[in-house]
């Protein structure tokens, strides 16, 4: 997990003539900026990395699992991102962790 102070803080490494301070302002900017957008309606694409939109989420019935209430969820728009091919790529050839693998038996087990 990176958070935004570690993020800031390897931004300043790399470049050292900069003040952390200005690097935090610029990186703030930049959140707000994105987060104007989309709260606006708008779609940003930053090509390599991916895409961020909005996908609208009807109202659905559900429960209180607590409860057992029943209850209609309010309408909402959900922040979707889509990785781009490049950010897809370099994830999928630099694993650290290996990806389990499941045989056509285990898919049977499972449906039992």
């Amino acid at each position: 997990m990176l958070i935004k102070s570690q993020l800031i803080g390897e931004l300043s490494k790399h470049f050292p003539h900069l003040p952390e301070k200005d690097i935090a302002l610029a990186v703030n900017h930049i959140i707000e900026h994105m987060s104007g957008t989309l709260s606006q309606g708008g779609r940003i694409e930053i090509r390599g990395f991916g895409s961020f939109n909005l996908h609208y989420r009807p109202p659905r019935r559900a429960h209180n699992p607590k409860t057992g209430e029943k209850l209609v969820t309010n309408p909402k728009y959900a922040v979707h991102f889509k990785p781009g091919k490049e950010l897809r790529e370099k994830v999928n050839s630099n694993r650290h962790l290996p990806i389990e693998t499941v045989s056509a038996e285990d898919l049977e087990d499972e449906t039992e």
